[in-house]
This record gives C-alpha cells, structure tokens and sequence, in this order.
C-alpha cells in the first residue's frame, strides 16, 4: 500500500468509528424511549380502568374520594 491507501483507510477508519458511535448513542436513546413509553402505557391502562370504575358507578365518587361534611 501507498501513502495515497494509508490515507483513504485512515479516513474510512475515522468514519466507521464515528458511524460506530452515532449508533451505540441512537441504541442508548430508543432503549430509554422503549422504557418510557412503557410506564407511559401502564398508566393510560391505570387511568382507563379508574374511567372504567367511574362510569360504572354512574359518575358517582366512591366514599372514599368524598370530602367530609366540615370541609
């Protein structure tokens, strides 16, 4: 190899490296937006089963939810 190849290897190097770290920094983020997106699902589901038990009284708040009379 000449010093022409040396060059253009070297710089096909530099470049995987920097498409190596671009990738391992993309992985990084879509296992942080996976996990997320994961509390984010469990508490729609939370908050569509207390709608649920809502509508099921008819739009009345259980007595516990239910201010004292002093209030």
């Amino acid at each position: 190899m000449d010093q022409k190849d040396d060059a253009r290897f070297g710089a096909l190097e530099e470049r995987v490296a920097h498409l190596i770290r671009a990738v391992d920094d993309l992985s990084d983020v879509v296992a942080r937006q996976t996990a997320e997106i994961a509390t984010l699902e469990r508490r729609v589901r939370l908050l569509l089963e207390r709608a649920a038990e809502e509508e099921a009284l008819g739009g009345q708040r259980p007595e516990a939810n239910v201010r004292p009379p002093h209030w």
